[in-house]
């Protein structure tokens, strides 16, 4: 086991750890992962291409969802639902600990980096999403449609290969397989974290938690179609609510807030940072949770943009791009604003879920720490529900059309679970982050030279707007 941990560990450094280190005129550096020099340069090159796409086409997006639903007959699930799913497993953890861990090591600079690489990121999730909607197949199982990246990957290597239809694509199987060992890893922590909340704001133990925890996930996912009806309602109520309590803080300590948004441009910027070194923490760190957070380019997302059934590929695509918007500049700005409007004297020293459990309990007292420890329940629970509707697709892929395959794999989620909420393993961490770092390259190597197929449907889309409105 011991071996098995360090290889994870190394893998996890090469992925995330600092592969280049760019000094800087006032001391120190700006230390570049190498999924960083993967996923800006990706994202600054399709936003070009799709000539600023989530500034351009926002009101479009807004449009869309709110357009009458179509689709979900049979089994499929409609655009909309796509968007719920995702979003179920973007808000999760990053946007609590993730956030206040940029912060913590970058500081207030931090966040506008994070909305920085969210206004990126969004035009690479078009893009991926764009390409699972045009790949996708039907679903025997489950009624409805499935695909994602390991279905895109694999067309992509027939094309290379130049005919001759295979069962597997090697990079496609990697890609599938690193999918399911990030979900499991996933899965641990979302436990863990839960857990640890719970005991802290209830004095709970971690195994009634774990256990309860276990039991409500386990009787909706081994229901055949109950995961999207459960995050239809659960994503749009624990979302609302934690923008309103926000806005109610924001609301409570309006006379700092003009300070607290100087704060987030002068550090983001300011000359003291770069005198001191301290630039690079300020710009990388919330780079990297901004793109942890809202995974794109990570092939994720696809797996439930594929799931839906939309008259266009391209409105599935703007979907998902608003979902990164949803992620990163709504929710994740929720955690910075309640952390940046708590005096320093109250949470110095804290870090994680003490820090923000402390920020909430300065603003609302004992109801602020019980807010918290529920708000992480919904946001865990619904994370978990979220990242097995994409396991479907990648073990249909695997292992074939099969009930078997499928309830083994939720099986195995459900036993990390549990275990995940009674023991704190931290290179489970590390499991994770090696997944989703590979699920990555492996997308991103495909999606840049398939990206054409994309663009074009967004041209397609845009001349039957100006139809529309013609």
């Amino acid at each position: 086991m011991n071996v098995v941990i360090r290889i994870i560990s190394a893998v996890c450094g090469f992925l995330w750890g600092d592969l280049i280190t760019i000094p800087l005129p006032g001391g120190g550096g700006v230390g570049i992962s190498l999924l960083v020099i993967l996923l800006i340069p990706t994202g600054l090159y399709f936003t070009i291409r799709t000539r600023f796409l989530p500034i351009r086409m926002f009101p479009e997006m807004l449009r869309i969802t709110a357009e009458k639903r179509t689709g979900g007959q049979g089994g499929a699930i409609s655009g909309v639902q796509a968007l719920i799913v995702s979003t179920a497993t973007r808000v999760g953890m990053g946007n609590l600990i993730g956030v206040v861990a940029a912060i913590s090591a970058g500081g207030a600079g931090a966040v506008f980096w994070m909305w920085l690489s969210a206004l990126i990121g969004s035009s690479t999730a078009f893009i991926e999403a764009v390409l699972a909607q045009v790949y996708k197949e039907k679903d025997p199982l489950y009624g409805g449609y499935r695909g994602g990246p390991a279905y895109y990957i694999h067309v992509f290597a027939e094309r290379k290969r130049g005919g001759g239809k295979r069962r597997y694509s090697v990079v496609a199987v990697l890609f599938a397989l690193s999918g399911l060992i990030c979900w499991c890893g996933i899965s641990q922590v979302i436990s863990n974290s839960v857990s640890s909340a719970f005991q802290n704001a209830f004095s709970i133990p971690p195994l009634w938690t774990t256990v309860v925890l276990v039991v409500v996930s386990a009787v909706i996912v081994l229901r055949k179609n109950a995961t999207v009806k459960v995050l239809d309602i659960l994503v749009p109520i624990m979302a609302v609510c934690y923008f309103v309590i926000t806005l109610v803080l924001i609301g409570m300590n309006i006379q700092v807030m003009p300070s607290v948004l100087q704060r987030i441009f002068q550090e983001a910027f300011g000359l003291r940072q770069a005198v001191a070194g301290g630039f690079g923490a300020v710009l990388m760190n919330g780079v990297k949770r901004g793109l942890f957070s809202n995974e794109a380019g990570s092939g994720s997302a696809p797996c439930a943009a594929a799931a839906a059934d939309t008259d266009h590929p391209a409105k599935t695509g703007l979907l998902q791009a608003l979902g990164v918007f949803i992620d990163t500049i709504v929710i994740c700005s929720c955690t910075a604003f309640i952390m940046l409007v708590t005096p320093q004297e109250f949470i110095s020293g804290l870090e994680g879920m003490d820090l923000l459990q402390a920020s909430m309990q300065y603003h609302l007292g004992r109801f602020g720490v019980v807010f918290i420890a529920l708000i992480l329940w919904l946001f865990s629970f619904s994370t978990f529900i979220g990242i097995l509707f994409y396991a479907r697709s990648n073990v249909a892929y695997l292992f074939g059309d099969n009930w078997i395959s499928q309830t083994g794999y939720k099986i195995l989620a459900l036993v990390m679970l549990f275990i995940g909420g009674l023991a704190a393993y931290t290179f489970v961490w590390d499991l994770g982050d090696v997944g989703i770092g590979l699920m990555t390259i492996f997308n991103i190597l495909v999606i840049l030279p398939m990206s054409r197929e994309a663009l074009d449907s967004l041209k397609d889309y845009e001349r039957r707007m100006k139809d529309r409105e013609s």
